[in-house]
């Protein structure tokens, strides 16, 4: 029996001893475990905090620059409307000086219209053209100087009308027949009515009376004057007879009291002219004068027509136009009249 005993004895204590270690193992390895889930833990929220110190000094620095775009934006708005405001006070005051203007325009044109209705190249209204009254009342004309109505006589060399051959033949009485291509021409251009050579219309007068009536001698000048004709910048004007100055070398070419600058012959010139803003001044004869001026007429009239200013119909217009390319046939073939004075 008391071997019985030992040996029982001996078996528990080997059992307790054997659960002791099984025990402090499983608690090792549990700290172990613990620690590793500890250092995983704390390295995480290193992470952690380095993250939220980031994205905070982000939040900062979005902070200031949101700030500063603020301030520039409210500074560039506050300067906007300044200069809006600016812009609608000039706009303003150009809006009334405007109004101004247009209503002084519209009674002047009002009045041109009156004057104008009753106006044309054949029998001009001479309150509409002071260039038409006599040379004693006119000074310096400004644009297209007017040519006298060709309706009277042609004057003789000496002042005397040409008689016929004999005074007993009865009197001829002109006549005219419309031609029908020309006022096709011209009916197809009065739709649209423009100075540019495109048209039928515009490309014959071209063609056959202008360019002719303006080719002098010196051809360069001939042009600016065409030019100047076209855009209504030439200035005529009477040239005084006494006390003329001397043509200095460097004005040779703008003719002389006694040399026609388009035409280059030794002609007695009581006009002159101007060629837009230039300073320089051409002595022409009075053959030339009436050239350019027999051209000026019919732009004249065509310029009235485009403008709605011409009361008149179709054919009325036609035959004005006719008469007016007839003056500028005749003055390209050396005719003209001079005043009596």
């Amino acid at each position: 029996m008391p071997q019985g005993e030992d040996e029982s004895r001996g078996g528990e204590h080997y059992n307790v001893s054997r659960l002791r270690s099984s025990s402090i193992e499983i608690r090792e390895k549990g700290a172990e475990f613990l620690r590793e889930q500890l250092d995983a833990a704390q390295k995480e929220l290193k992470l952690k905090g380095e993250e939220c110190e980031r994205l905070s000094h982000v939040r900062d620095q979005l902070e200031q620059e949101l700030e500063e775009l603020t301030a520039s934006l409210f500074e560039e708005a506050h300067k906007m409307v300044r200069e809006a405001n600016v812009k609608q006070a000039a706009a303003e005051k150009q809006l009334k000086e405007a109004q101004g203007k247009i209503d002084v325009l519209q009674a002047e044109v009002t009045a041109l219209k009156t004057l104008v209705l009753t106006s044309t190249p054949s029998s001009p209204n001479r309150q509409l053209h002071p260039q038409l009254q006599s040379a004693s009342t006119r000074g310096a004309l400004r644009g297209h100087t007017r040519n006298k109505s060709t309706s009277s006589a042609l004057t003789h060399p000496h002042g005397q009308a040409e008689a016929g051959p004999t005074d007993t033949q009865p009197a001829s009485k002109e006549d005219k027949e419309l031609d029908s291509v020309l006022f096709a021409e011209f009916l197809s251009w009065r739709e649209a009515p423009s100075l540019e050579r495109s048209s039928a219309f515009m490309g014959r007068v071209y063609r056959e009376d202008i360019g002719p009536c303006l080719s002098f001698n010196r051809t360069e000048l001939s042009q600016s004057v065409q030019s100047a004709v076209e855009s209504n910048s030439l200035t005529i004007e009477p040239v005084a007879m006494t006390a003329l100055p001397l043509v200095k070398a460097s004005a040779i070419e703008c003719g002389g009291p006694k040399k026609c600058a388009l035409s280059g012959m030794s002609r007695p010139c009581r006009h002159r002219i101007k060629l837009g803003d230039k300073e320089s001044y051409y002595y022409i004869s009075p053959s030339s004068r009436a050239r350019i001026t027999a051209v000026c007429n019919f732009f004249t009239y065509i310029r009235y027509i485009q403008q709605g200013l011409v009361r008149q119909d179709a054919e009325q217009m036609f035959w004005e136009v006719m008469r007016l390319r007839r003056e500028m046939t005749v003055a390209k073939l050396g005719f003209f009249l001079t005043d009596e004075s």
